[in-house]
């Protein structure tokens, strides 16, 4: 599964405690069948399969139908030896107690269209949601907080667990793959990414399920395989990828100096972008090479392993002395499946893109550090002004940098954080106002976007700005 998936479905306090689990805070191994249970009810037994539809919504109407989630409401039942179809009403209707019937009930039964009998509704550990389940098992006091978020990478969740809730891992880890059937392998990290290696990966357990971390991973309509405990991924960012790689033009050079296994690099080389994508982990550079063919970008996409830094510079002269590049698409031809191979129309002629000798695009994807790598571009085109405005249209790269930085009441203050962290790497000013519509230096194109709150104290944030021509073509 490409995207995050959330437990939200908390058990409902409106819902009648008829309708929910048994209770067992006592239990210590998960017992399915202790979750079966009968519920009395009524039900609206339907003589003429014509009339089901007109009776529902009459129900409905008044408000008498059995409304619970997940719920079909139509069942069938055995009357004088025939099978007939029965509608469930809520628990205030009374088969034997008229008083209990509204006027539509009371005029359905009289013209014989309905009859109104006891319904035994059988549920089981199947119907309960995990939210339900866990309400059932917990010692009262974790109730307010039970874990309901997680993340999935391929068939793996991965869930973080404060410390209260670690003596209920079992339980917690075997009814999220009992409701989840798309998940096999469920984890959670012990110590946080990246304290353990520079690579952003994690120590983690396995809680239940499968122990394989061999994952499938879509994401903008691309596949990646990898070992999820070898790189570093996070599902949670899809939306920010997508967002940055819009705002990639096709035929645009982009540089992704800390590209992990490629979520910005791949989805921008099937736009027609061209990319120059880079990352330390051997590993995950090893995946990128496979997303890449797997995926069939390689005229667009180039992966490399070097460190971010050296990249930087590096990619920007070897880009440069590279020259030029031709890349030639071959036509598709769009068939008509009704026209004959004499009808078809000629193929258009190859589509030819040049690969641009300069980037129009930094991105650096490693918000613990990405801003201290902005040290590596003060004179990155210097003695090279000839190459751009105003001397040509080419304008020089905008960076997008992502960061972290705290959470605070007014968010201004935690902008003005980094534009502070970003003006003293860089060596030049860098202030709120000149965000884009602010009074300030509009050159800098600057704009601060909140990507994810990543803990009540902690932001994530992308900073993008144009590389200042006092910075690119400094004399360093």
């Amino acid at each position: 599964m490409a995207k995050p998936s959330e437990t939200s479905n908390l058990p409902n306090s409106a819902l009648p405690t008829m309708f929910r689990p048994p209770v067992n805070r006592a239990m210590r191994v998960l017992d399915r069948s202790f979750f079966r249970k009968t519920v009395p009810l009524s039900a609206a037994t339907v003589f003429k399969n014509s009339d089901i539809s007109r009776v529902r919504g009459a129900l409905q109407k008044s408000q008498e139908l059995l409304d619970v989630p997940k719920m079909n409401v139509i069942r069938e039942v055995k009357v004088d030896d025939a099978v007939k179809k029965c509608l469930l009403l809520n628990e205030r209707v009374k088969y034997d107690d008229a008083a209990t019937w509204s006027s539509t009930i009371h005029d359905l039964v009289e013209k014989e269209t309905i009859g109104l009998r006891p319904y035994e509704l059988a549920l089981d550990y199947d119907f309960w949601t995990y939210a339900d389940i866990m309400a059932a098992i917990l010692p009262e006091d974790l109730l307010p907080e039970i874990p309901q978020g997680f993340t999935q990478v391929g068939h793996v969740s991965h869930i973080n667990l404060r410390e209260q809730y670690v003596p209920y891992k079992q339980f917690i880890a075997q009814v999220l793959l009992d409701k989840n059937p798309n998940i096999k392998t469920v984890i959670r990290k012990t110590e946080d990414v990246g304290s353990h290696s520079e690579f952003r990966t994690f120590p983690f357990e396995l809680l239940g399920g499968e122990n394989d971390m061999n994952v499938i991973q879509c994401e903008q309509e691309c596949e990646f395989r990898f070992d999820y405990s070898r790189v570093y991924w996070n599902s949670r960012l899809e939306t920010e990828h997508r967002r940055l790689v819009q705002k990639f033009r096709p035929g645009e050079m982009v540089c992704d100096v800390m590209a992990g296994v490629g979520p910005f690099a791949v989805p921008a080389g099937k736009k027609k972008i061209f990319v120059w994508a880079n990352d330390l982990n051997p590993y995950g550079w090893e995946v990128m090479q496979d997303a890449i063919k797997r995926n069939r970008v390689g005229s667009f996409v180039t992966p490399f392993n070097k460190d971010g830094r050296e990249f930087i510079r590096w990619s920007a002269n070897e880009l440069l002395e590279s020259g030029p590049l031709e890349v030639t698409l071959p036509p598709k031809r769009k068939e008509r499946r009704s026209a004959r191979k004499e009808e078809q129309a000629p193929l258009p002629p190859p589509e030819v893109m040049i690969r641009p000798t300069v980037f129009d695009h930094y991105v650096m994807n490693l918000p613990a550090t990405a801003l201290q790598f902005l040290d590596a571009f003060p004179g990155l085109y210097a003695g090279k002004e000839s190459l751009f405005a105003p001397y040509t249209s080419q304008a020089l790269p905008m960076v997008h940098v992502y960061c972290f930085s705290g959470h605070s009441e007014d968010e201004a203050d935690d902008h003005a954080d980094i534009c502070k962290r970003i003006a003293e790497r860089i060596g030049y000013p860098v202030r709120l106002e000149d965000r884009i519509g602010g009074n300030g230096n509009q050159e800098l194109e600057l704009s601060i976007h909140n990507v994810r709150l990543v803990s009540p104290n902690k932001q994530m944030f992308c900073a993008s700005f144009r590389l200042p021509k006092e910075v690119a073509f400094r004399e360093v």
